[in-house]
């Protein structure tokens, strides 16, 4: 007699958040989980994308819950859902920053749930064509899920894991991250800026600006604000710049 093997069911996601981002991880997490979202501009009750949305307490209750809120709302976010949350449940942010979530996700989850910290280093207009290729930082915060959850984003993603730590991660974000919505700021100001005869290196410049002008002031205000490390990483290029400005200046 032949015997019918069943599938495995895939196992339940939450995310919490589902705004531009939201909507791109749950296209390439689709595949791999049966997903639900909470969002609350969003009725509960519909489908948006194959993704049911439910309840903040539904959402919560699943087995893996990413967060996918602005980091201004991270710490009352993370206090509502706790008592929602299953005994051992796995919980992911995907903020621009990791010092200030982690901070906020160890000290108000219960002790039983683990906890790690992701940051997705690109936006949803630079995963346009796919995010195979593209990088993720993931941090581990608290229990042993960190390399698990790097070898899926590798193996089942296609996505570049770099493991890291939130100390480290902002440390070099605040150049990375900081300085380049820095000068993308400044130079949307300037506008409108030549088009027509332009060199191979300012077209790129006005690509990587092109990818952030749309980013919610959030997003910025969290890159600039809320890393313990970008307010020297600016100090620093305004230092440099006034030096270069004077240096010019002198006949």
């Amino acid at each position: 007699m032949s015997s019918t093997r069943i599938p495995p069911s895939r196992p339940s996601l939450g995310i919490i958040g589902y705004g531009a981002f939201g909507r791109l991880m749950a296209r390439h997490l689709g595949p791999h989980f049966q997903l639900c979202a909470h969002d609350p501009a969003l009725p509960s009750g519909h489908c948006a994308d194959e993704v049911v949305l439910d309840s903040l307490a539904a959402v919560a209750g699943c087995p893996i819950v990413v967060l996918a809120v602005p980091v201004s709302r991270l710490a009352d976010t993370v206090r509502v859902i706790g008592p929602h949350l299953q005994p051992g449940a796995l919980v992911l942010d995907v903020g621009s920053v990791k010092v200030v979530p982690a901070d906020i996700m160890l000290r108000e989850l219960p002790a039983h749930i683990r906890i790690v910290a992701t940051h997705p280093l690109f936006v949803p207009q630079s995963a346009r064509n796919g995010i195979a290729g593209l990088k993720i930082a993931v941090c581990p915060v608290r229990g042993m899920d960190g390399p698990r959850v790097g070898a899926f984003l590798r193996r089942s993603l296609g996505l570049r894991v770099i493991m890291t730590t939130p100390n480290a991660h902002d440390r070099e974000a605040a150049m990375v991250q900081g300085l380049m919505h820095l000068i993308a700021k400044v130079l949307v100001q300037m506008e409108p800026l030549p088009a027509r005869m332009t060199t191979r290196s300012f077209d790129l410049l006005m690509q990587g600006v092109a990818m952030v002008r749309y980013d919610a002031p959030e997003v910025f205000q969290a890159i600039e604000k809320a890393n313990p490390y970008a307010r020297e990483a600016r100090r620093r290029f305004f230092d440099l710049a006034a030096a270069l400005d004077a240096e010019l200046a002198i006949e």
